[in-house]
C-alpha cells in the first residue's frame, strides 16, 4: 500500500523488450541503494517490482496488462517518473490509500499557473513566479472510471495523492481539475508534462466499495428468489 505522498523521482535510461514484458532501467540514485530486489515500489503510480539493484540504478518489467492499462507502455528514456516507497504498518497515512492498481490512463488537458505569468518583465522574475505559484491541472478520464470520482474526493494521478476540486462529469462530462501546490509541482513529474500526455488515475478504492456495496445492494432488491414467490403469492 502507498499513500500517494511523492517525495523522489527518478529517470528513465532504457526501455528494452524483455522476452515477452517491456524492461525499465530506472536512474534513482536516492532510492535504488535502499532497495533489495524483489521489493514493491510505486513508478508514477504503479506497483512494480524492483529487479537488478545495484546503488543508482533499479529495473523493472511491465506486463502486457500494466502496458494497456497505464501510461507507462509511453515511457522512454529521458522520462521523469514519479517514485514511492510502500508505506510502513505504523506509518502515518498522508495522503489516502493508494493501492498502485491504476484503473486507466486518462489525457492531460492543461496544467495552467494560477497566479498570471505575464506581467513579469525579465526571465528571472519569471521563474521565480513559476516557483511560488499554485497550479490548475485539469485531467480528461476514462469513462469506467469516472462513477467513483466526486468532488472533494480523492485520486491519484501519476501516483500523486490529489484532492478533486471540481468535475464535469456530474453534468455529463469527462473532466477533473485539482490544485497543485508549488512544492507538488517540482518535486513530481508534473512539470515535464504538457497537455495530451497520457498520465496514470486510480479512484480511491474506498469510493469503489462503496459503489460496489450500493449495486449489489440494489440487485438484492429486485432479485427474484424462492422466498419472495411465495411470499407474494406465486
Amino acid at each position: 500500500m502507498f499513500t500517494g505522498i511523492v517525495e523522489r523521482t527518478g529517470t528513465i535510461v532504457g526501455v528494452v523488450e524483455h522476452g515477452a514484458v517491456k524492461r525499465i532501467t530506472v536512474d534513482a540514485p536516492e532510492l535504488a541503494g535502499t532497495l533489495r530486489e524483489g521489493d514493491s515500489l510505486a513508478v508514477s503510480g504503479v506497483c512494480l517490482t524492483a529487479l537488478e539493484v545495484n546503488p543508482r540504478y533499479f529495473y523493472a518489467d511491465l506486463a502486457a496488462e500494466t502496458l494497456e492499462r497505464t501510461s507507462l507502455g509511453s515511457l522512454k528514456a529521458g522520462s521523469k517518473v514519479n517514485l514511492e516507497l510502500p508505506t510502513a504498518a505504523g506509518a502515518p497515512l498522508g495522503g489516502h490509500i493508494v493501492q498502485g492498481h491504476v484503473d486507466g490512463t486518462g489525457t492531460l488537458v492543461s496544467l495552467e499557473p494560477v497566479a498570471p505569468l505575464t506581467t513579469t518583465t525579465t526571465a528571472e522574475e519569471l521563474e521565480a513566479a513559476r516557483e511560488t505559484t499554485d497550479w490548475w491541472l485539469t485531467v480528461r478520464v476514462p469513462e469506467h472510471v469516472r462513477g467513483f470520482l466526486v468532488e472533494k474526493g480523492s485520486v491519484a494521478i501519476e501516483g500523486i495523492s490529489l484532492t478533486i476540486a471540481k468535475t464535469t462529469i456530474p453534468e455529463g462530462g469527462d473532466t477533473i481539475s485539482v490544485a497543485i501546490l508549488p512544492l507538488t509541482y517540482w518535486r513530481t513529474n508534473l512539470h515535464t508534462l504538457s497537455a495530451g500526455a497520457p498520465v496514470n488515475v486510480e479512484a480511491d478504492v474506498l469510493m469503489k466499495l462503496a459503489v460496489q456495496r450500493m449495486d449489489t445492494a440494489k440487485k438484492a432488491e429486485f432479485e427474484i428468489t424462492e422466498e419472495w414467490l411465495v411470499t407474494n403469492g406465486y
